[in-house]
């Protein structure tokens, strides 16, 4: 009967899916471009404080996607926004903040990367992807992409496909996270990539984001009857919670958790923006430990 309590996985039922291959082959290739990236003495600190987050944020993917989470969000709806939750606002602006780009590109064999770094940035036949990257990894694209990837994939029709299909499920996790990267890095200092807002810009865009958020909280909470059939009509869930509590319970992870990180970034940019500008002349920071 609906409401009865279901047994959850227990804690060693990690699976060793996509996903989780996916992040330890980075962590592999990090480990070997690092090997190959000479890091000076005074910086050092700074990159193992980087080096960190890279990890920590690899651990958040694979427990967000591979770890007893998965599967209880199969069957509790307020777990599965966890998941969201940890790809969007925890694991990729870690990963940005690491700054693991050089390390992850000097991974690749120099006789691959020669010719591939002279084709990305010079080929005319990768001249259309250059052109596309610029645009979606501009602010206002990155924006838009975050923001309609969150919306549309919570749109009922659309969520309950991916609870019925591997790959879409697949895609909509891809989707998340890799529009996430490209929001975190309009705000978060990431080279090489470049960051072009100011920071009261930063503000701005962090709190549009987090309203989005917010709104979709809001329609979760309201929402006079559960939105998403695949959880409705579930015979039982752990802890015997109805499908409207366990809806209810995912619009406060979306509403609370969720708005921690946006919360951060806009009193970091909010104290930067009103602290008094440095005498002296302006410096360009070195990026030697990033070569």
């Amino acid at each position: 009967m609906p409401g009865t309590a279901a047994a959850a996985p227990g804690f060693w039922d990690w699976s060793l899916n996509p996903p989780l291959v996916l992040v330890i082959g980075l962590a592999i290739a990090y480990w070997i471009g690092s090997r190959r990236t000479v890091t000076p003495r005074r910086t050092r600190n700074a990159q193992r404080t980087r080096s960190v987050c890279f990890h920590s944020g690899l651990a958040v993917l694979a427990i967000a996607l591979s770890s007893p989470l998965d599967l209880l969000s199969e069957q509790l709806f307020w777990v599965h926004m966890v998941q969201h939750v940890l790809l969007l606002v925890v694991a990729a602006p870690l990963i940005v903040l690491a700054r693991p780009w050089v390390r992850l590109w000097r991974a690749l064999p120099l006789g691959w990367r020669r010719p591939l770094g002279r084709g990305l940035g010079q080929g005319e036949r990768w001249a259309p992807v250059r052109r596309a990257s610029r645009f979606l990894g501009g602010p206002p694209a990155s924006f838009v992409l975050f923001s309609g990837v969150l919306l549309a994939w919570h749109l009922p029709a659309f969520f309950d496909a991916t609870l019925s299909s591997e790959a879409l499920h697949a895609l909509e996790h891809t989707l998340f996270f890799c529009t996430a990267l490209l929001f975190w890095k309009q705000v978060l200092h990431s080279p090489p990539l470049r960051c072009v807002l100011v920071p009261y810009e930063r503000v701005v865009y962090v709190i549009g984001a987090m309203v989005v958020s917010w709104a979709l909280a809001v329609v979760l909470a309201l929402a006079p009857h559960p939105l998403y059939a695949f959880y409705a009509h579930l015979a039982s869930r752990p802890g015997g919670i109805s499908a409207m509590a366990d809806q209810q319970l995912a619009a406060g992870v979306m509403w609370v958790p969720g708005s921690i990180t946006f919360a951060i970034v806009v009193l970091v940019y909010v104290h930067r923006w009103l602290m008094p500008p440095a005498s002296g002349p302006a410096r360009t920071p070195r990026l030697a430990s990033e070569h």
